[in-house]
C-alpha cells in the first residue's frame, strides 16, 4: 500500500511540472506474488554481489533499450510484466535519446543540440514524459533499471550529435570542452530528476564506449571524471562505464589471453584499469564473437577471463549484453554461455540482448538477436536461466580461476 502511495505522490509532482502521467497498472496475467518485493533500500554492492531490494544476491537480467521510447503506456506495462514474471530483476533502458533538428524528429528524444542551444524535451507525447512513465512502471513493478546516459554510437542520437554541434571528431569528444560542457549539463538532467528512484540500479556513462586507436588514458581519464561527477549530484545510486570489457597488455597474465583483436586495446578500453577506479562501481562486459572475428566456443574464455580479473579486484562484473542472431543455433549457443557463467563463475549477474514480446499497439523495437517472451527458446534462455542464477543464491559459489 505504501508504494501505491508513493507512486501517487510521484505522479502529482509530475502533473505540477507539467508532465501528466497515468500511475501503471500490473498486468491482469501476472499474479501479484510474481512481483519483485517493494524495498525502499537502493541497489548496492556486496563483495563481488549485489544487495537488491535488502538481499545479496545473483540475477539474471535482459536489455529493452527501447523502454523508454514507447509511445503506449499500455506496451510498457506488458514488458515489464512479462520481466517480471520470467524472475528477472534488472533490465537496461536507454536514458538517452538526442536528436539535433527535432522538425523532422519522428521518434521519442530527450534532448535537442544545435546551433542555437541545448534543450530537453517536456512534450508529454514524445518526450521525457516517456521515460518518466517506464521508471515509474519498473518501481511498481519491481524491476530494476541500468541507464545508458550516451550512446557510442549514432542511434538515437549519440556522440555524433555532440560533435556536429561542437565539433571534432568522435575520437575528441571525450576531451572536447563545450562538448564535455554539454554532457554533464544532460547527465545533471537525468540524475537530478530521477535520483531519488529506487528502481535505479545504475548510471551508465555510456553504451559501449569506444576511442579507436587512442591511448586508453582517454577514456580512462574520462571515466574517472565523470563518475565522480555523477556521485556528487547523487551519493545513494551506482555508477558503471558500459564498456564491452576490452583487454590490454595490462592482462596479458589471464588465462587465456592472446595477442588478438580483443586483447590488443586499439578500441582505447582497458577493462582491468578501468575496473580500478573507485568511482566506477563495478565492471561490464559485452560479448558478440561473430563481429569480433572469433568462434562462439571462444565465447566461454571471454566469460570466464572477465570473471578471473573481477575476483582479483574484488568488485562485481556483469555479463551486460550477449547474444546470437536468430538464424544461427541460439539456442545451443547462448546455454552454453549461460552454463558456463552459472556453473564456472561468480559473475554477479548476466543480462541477455534482447527480450521481445508482441505488443498490441504493433511497436516492433526488436532486431534478431530477440528472445520473444513464450516461446520455447525463451523458456530455456529466459525463465530457466533467471531460475539457475537465483538458484546460486544461498550456496556456495563456484570454483574459479584465482589470481
Amino acid at each position: 500500500m505504501y508504494f501505491f502511495k508513493k507512486l501517487a505522490c510521484l505522479c502529482t509532482l509530475l502533473s505540477a511540472s507539467g508532465l501528466v502521467i497515468s500511475a501503471p497498472t500490473p498486468n491482469e496475467d501476472v499474479k501479484t506474488a510474481e512481483l519483485e518485493p517493494r524495498s525502499l533500500r537502493y541497489p548496492s554492492v556486496d563483495q563481488r554481489l549485489f544487495n537488491i531490494n535488502g538481499k545479496t544476491q545473483y540475477f539474471a537480467g535482459t536489455n529493452t533499450w527501447w523502454l523508454g521510447h514507447l509511445f503506449s503506456n499500455d506496451d510498457v506495462d506488458l514488458a515489464l510484466s512479462e520481466i517480471a514474471a520470467t524472475g528477472y530483476k534488472v533490465t537496461r533502458v536507454w536514458a538517452f535519446g538526442n536528436t539535433n533538428n527535432p522538425a523532422t524528429e519522428t521518434n521519442v528524444y530527450f534532448q535537442t543540440l544545435n546551433s542555437s542551444g541545448q534543450y530537453f524535451n517536456y512534450n508529454t507525447r514524445n518526450g521525457i514524459a516517456r521515460l518518466d512513465y517506464a521508471i515509474a512502471a519498473a518501481e511498481q513493478y519491481g524491476i530494476k533499471l541500468i541507464l545508458p546516459l550516451l550512446n557510442n554510437f549514432d542511434d538515437l542520437g549519440g556522440i555524433n550529435t555532440y560533435t556536429n554541434v561542437y565539433g571534432g571528431t568522435h575520437q575528441g569528444f571525450y576531451t572536447n570542452a563545450a562538448a564535455q560542457a554539454a554532457y554533464k549539463k544532460y547527465i545533471k538532467f537525468i540524475v537530478q530528476r530521477y535520483k531519488s528512484s529506487t528502481a535505479i540500479f545504475s548510471w551508465e556513462l555510456c553504451n559501449e564506449p569506444r576511442c579507436s586507436g587512442c591511448s586508453s588514458d582517454i577514456i580512462y581519464n574520462w571515466a574517472k571524471g565523470i563518475s565522480a561527477y555523477i556521485k556528487q549530484l547523487d551519493g545513494n545510486h551506482m555508477v558503471s562505464l558500459g564498456d564491452e570489457g576490452w583487454l590490454t597488455s595490462t592482462s596479458a597474465r589471464v588465462p587465456g589471453y592472446e595477442q588478438s583483436y580483443a586483447y590488443t586495446g586499439y578500441e582505447g578500453v582497458d577493462f582491468e584499469r578501468n575496473l580500478g577506479i573507485p568511482t566506477l562501481d563495478y565492471g561490464t562486459v559485452h560479448l558478440y564473437p561473430q563481429f569480433w572475428g572469433y568462434n562462439y566456443t571462444w565465447g566461454n574464455t571471454w566469460i570466464e577471463q572477465h570473471n578471473y580479473i573481477g575476483k582479483a579486484a574484488g568488485k562485481p562484473v556483469i555479463m551486460e549484453e550477449y547474444a546470437v542472431p536468430d538464424t544461427e543455433d541460439r539456442l545451443a549457443t547462448m546455454g552454453k554461455w549461460q552454463d558456463t557463467i552459472v556453473n564456472k563463475t561468480s559473475l554477479a549477474g548476466d543480462m541477455n540482448w534482447q527480450f521481445g514480446t508482441r505488443f498490441a499497439s504493433g511497436a516492433n523495437p526488436f532486431d534478431n538477436f530477440a528472445v520473444y517472451y513464450n516461446t520455447s527458446e525463451y523458456a530455456v534462455l529466459g525463465t530457466a536461466h533467471a531460475k539457475a542464477m537465483a538458484g546460486k543464491n544461498g550456496r556456495s559459489s563456484p570454483l574459479v580461476a584465482t589470481g
